[in-house]
């Protein structure tokens, strides 16, 4: 089991809390019963597995979400999927995109149909969970970082609003266009935390400008250093990112820095060395 200490009451962004996050991420990847377990060492009395299985021609097989709770605070988690699979899936610039709920923007239609499968049982969780006025928390690597997203901008403008506390997700691809992205921004000012690790290719899909990111980007530079990507500047990130492929063709890796970049392994090595 993993060594993770969550301070249940913290709501203040920081690598610690953003380690504790990451592998709350992990958790969602493995078997539901192991989850489980894992969940309660770490404090939380209370858990449920949601799934939902999908027919094609759906490009994904299914969506898989934890939910878990403690007196203090309550962590929805979602299950990412391998990075060949979801960028041959978002690199097509022609993805459709569909009208958000909140009718501030439009998400691409994959994203909404996998999140809509499994929300109302997640919101039904948290609701069945929150006795306590406990804080809530969205995660999630990969795929399962843009449902967090998603999931945290339906919880928030519901027409009865769950607004979470923070959001933190690790490889997340693009979700939506610029008028839901801006919309979320000023919602969720400073609660979203979106941690790319160098050269990681999924958050370069789908492409710009028909998506954008949501803020606030936290970077893992070549040499494993976290950064707040803006304060980088551009010529700073572009050579940060060629160091990054100089070194994988250093390790007899070249062209795969995209996708090592990207595994969660990685990802889990970089928020232990900031939190240390």
């Amino acid at each position: 089991m993993t060594t993770v200490s969550f301070d249940h009451t913290t709501t203040e962004h920081g690598p610690a809390h953003a380690r504790c996050l990451a592998y709350a991420a992990e958790l969602a990847y493995g078997e539901s019963e192991q989850a489980r377990r894992q969940a309660a060492e770490w404090g939380f009395d209370r858990f449920r597995f949601i799934e939902a299985d999908f027919s094609p021609p759906f490009a994904l097989d299914h969506t898989q979400a934890y939910v878990m709770a403690s007196q203090d605070m309550i962590v929805v988690t979602f299950r990412g999927t391998e990075p060949a699979q979801i960028c041959d899936w978002l690199s097509d610039g022609k993805a459709p995109m569909v009208a958000h709920p909140s009718g501030k923007g439009r998400v691409h239609w994959g994203f909404h149909t996998a999140l809509e499968a499994v929300y109302p049982r997640i919101r039904e969780a948290v609701e069945e969970f929150r006795t306590n006025g406990q804080t809530l928390w969205f995660a999630g690597h990969s795929l399962g970082g843009a449902l967090a997203m998603l999931a945290a901008a339906r919880a928030h403008f519901d027409d009865s609003p769950l607004s979470p506390d923070g959001v933190y997700t690790f490889g997340q691809p693009r979700t939506c266009d610029g008028d839901l992205a801006d919309a979320y921004d000023r919602a969720l000012k400073g609660r979203t935390h979106r941690y790319v690790n160098n050269n990681d290719i999924v958050p370069q899909v789908p492409p710009e400008p028909l998506y954008e990111h949501v803020d606030r980007e936290w970077y893992f530079d070549a040499d494993g250093r976290l950064q707040e990507k803006k304060s980088m500047g551009l010529l700073g990130g572009m050579a940060d990112k060629a160091k990054g492929y100089a070194l994988g063709a250093a390790a007899f890796k070249p062209g795969a820095d995209g996708l090592t970049d990207h595994f969660m392994s990685a990802y889990l090595t970089c928020v232990d060395n900031a939190a240390d």
